[in-house]
């Protein structure tokens, strides 16, 4: 499986869990001039823009640990895009993210949610 089959199936899998908690999914693979959003969904009346991060192995760390600064600060971009394009400024929104781990067979070892990881 090359990396954008192992991204995809990273974020079937995410969409998979947090549809099974809840979530109602809205849009994936959403893109602006800013970046891409992997996930938006919605839980409780809140938008939530999902970062999914998908590893094979942890050579290079886990998914968690890729999330930096830099990247959180262009998803809160691509968040402000994604509301300002679909007249949801007003509400309530968080930023999250999902690492999927993967054994070589692309079975899921782990899943992790960090819920609202920006501090705003």
């Amino acid at each position: 499986m090359n990396r954008l089959g192992v991204a995809r199936l990273g974020e079937q899998l995410a969409g998979e869990y947090l549809e099974g908690a809840g979530y109602v999914l809205h849009d994936r693979n959403w893109r602006c001039l800013r970046g891409e959003i992997d996930i938006v969904a919605e839980r409780e009346g809140r938008v939530v823009i999902v970062e999914v991060k998908t590893r094979r192995s942890h050579a290079f760390g886990r998914g968690e640990e890729s999330v930096t600064s830099r990247k959180l600060a262009s998803l809160e971009r691509c968040a402000w895009a994604y509301l300002q394009a679909h007249s949801l400024l007003e509400g309530a929104w968080q930023v999250d993210v999902i690492a999927v781990d993967l054994d070589p067979q692309g079975r899921l070892t782990r899943l992790n949610h960090f819920q609202d990881v920006l501090q705003r």
